[in-house]
């Protein structure tokens, strides 16, 4: 049994070592090396002070910021130690009603807008935690934005023109833009 016991529990013990401490140290320090902003979590900087992630949305309410995909982490928007969809399913009546609340809160915020409102406004991402929106999203607010800082809608426009990003690789994904990023060159604006 001893023969058999001990070869069992040192592979076990090289593996853990091997697999759960110098395997992440090893890919930890590359990311680092290779990808440092990314690695440290694409942090944003304002005045040299952290004001959020590029990589994770930010719960902004005001009317005068753009706002978000919604969450789908509890129990506080955002929250990237509960990164995950919401597990909903099309005909679940939970789904339906947090769809029609955030309609009500768009409608409510921009009462004379009668443009459809894009999905990606309505509808969390799988992760819940998506910081970008569409273009058509950002299009969308800007009317409502425009308005509550007194700026031109011109303006508001050429700002989300400027933030833009495109496909990746010219295929891939989407046009977008930061939510953060946006935002943050909003306050430049006053």
């Amino acid at each position: 049994m001893t023969a058999l016991l001990r070869p069992a529990v040192v592979l076990l013990l090289v593996m853990t070592t091997l697999t759960g401490i110098v395997y992440p140290l090893l890919v930890t320090g590359i990311a680092r090396v290779i990808f440092p902003e990314q690695a440290g979590g694409s942090i944003l900087l304002q005045q040299g002070k952290p004001v959020g992630s590029v990589i994770i949305g930010q719960n902004f309410t005001d009317p005068g910021h753009f706002w978000g995909r919604p969450s789908a982490t509890t129990p506080q928007p955002y929250n990237g130690t509960a990164s995950g969809g919401s597990n909903l399913g099309p005909l679940n009546p939970a789904l339906t009603d947090g769809i029609k609340t955030r309609i009500e809160a768009l409608r409510t915020a921009d009462p004379n807008n009668k443009v459809s409102i894009p999905v990606d406004l309505v509808t969390a991402s799988g992760s819940g935690l998506d910081p970008d929106i569409s273009l058509a999203g950002a299009y969308y607010q800007a009317p409502r934005v425009a308005r509550a800082r007194g700026l031109q809608p011109q303006a508001v426009l050429a700002l989300i023109a400027a933030h833009a990003r495109g496909r990746w690789l010219g295929i891939l994904g989407e046009p977008r833009v930061n939510v953060l990023e946006l935002n943050l060159a909003l306050e430049g604006l006053k």
